[in-house]
């Protein structure tokens, strides 16, 4: 899929590791261009990866930018799941590639993700209201399962499906780093949710200590659903 000197739009970008790494992969001869809706991502992704001259970054969202050029590969990871219209997403997607190109889209099923043995309480009190919460935006909670359809509708072919799920197990070199996401989704996305009424202050706070605690010394697994959907266009 990735080649030297071909063009690549990343959607959803966020702090630029991704786009940086399909930069390095292009080449020179290449250029690859990551797209953002938030701004203090991008002053972090340009700061970090400055020293690529085949990568830029810019602002906007795919719902409505305007692209100059069409692109070779169209790529978005972990980012339609935040996107009420994820439809309208796979449309402009697909207007911003070249005849022949290729889309490829990463993204979970929230609903699917599994802990061995279950977490406490508190922390399945929280994933409920996150879920809940996510309802209520509009975001699809099992939207990996929904990409295939997506990409199908908008006459997108050859689309092929493949298994990606994030697996954290206890006594891997990466464990701490890969269980610690839901003990960062409770920090930083908690107040969202506590501010909207999902859930409690004090219970949001209580849950972090309670579920950090846990996956310190308890947690034995951890699988966050996650598939990978491709495909090209005629």
């Amino acid at each position: 899929m990735l080649r030297p000197g071909i063009s690549v739009l990343d959607v959803g970008c966020g702090t630029g590791a991704i786009t940086a790494d399909i930069a390095r992969i292009v080449g020179p001869e290449g250029h690859v261009l990551g797209l953002d809706r938030h701004e203090s991502l991008l002053v972090q992704a340009r700061q970090e990866h400055h020293a690529i001259p085949n990568l830029r970054f810019a602002w906007g969202d795919i719902l409505s930018w305007v692209f100059d050029e069409p692109f070779d590969v169209v790529t978005a990871a972990r980012t339609l799941q935040w996107i009420s219209r994820p439809d309208a997403a796979v449309t402009r997607m697909r207007s911003a590639m070249v005849s022949g190109g290729r889309i490829v889209v990463l993204d979970y099923n929230h609903e699917d993700n599994s802990w061995e043995p279950d977490p406490p309480l508190e922390f399945r009190r929280f994933y409920q209201a996150f879920l809940e919460w996510r309802r209520a935006n509009g975001w699809n909670n099992r939207m990996a399962d929904h990409l295939p359809a997506l990409l199908r509708l908008q006459g997108i072919q050859h689309v092929s499906v493949h298994v990606d799920d994030e697996i954290a197990r206890r006594g891997d070199p990466d464990f701490n780093a890969v269980s610690a996401i839901w003990t960062y989704v409770v920090e930083t996305v908690g107040p969202q949710l506590v501010a909207e009424g999902f859930l409690g202050d004090r219970e949001r706070s209580h849950t972090e200590s309670v579920y950090r605690d846990w996956v310190h010394s308890t947690l034995q697994r951890q699988t966050l659903q996650m598939r990978t959907v491709e495909g090209t266009i005629p």
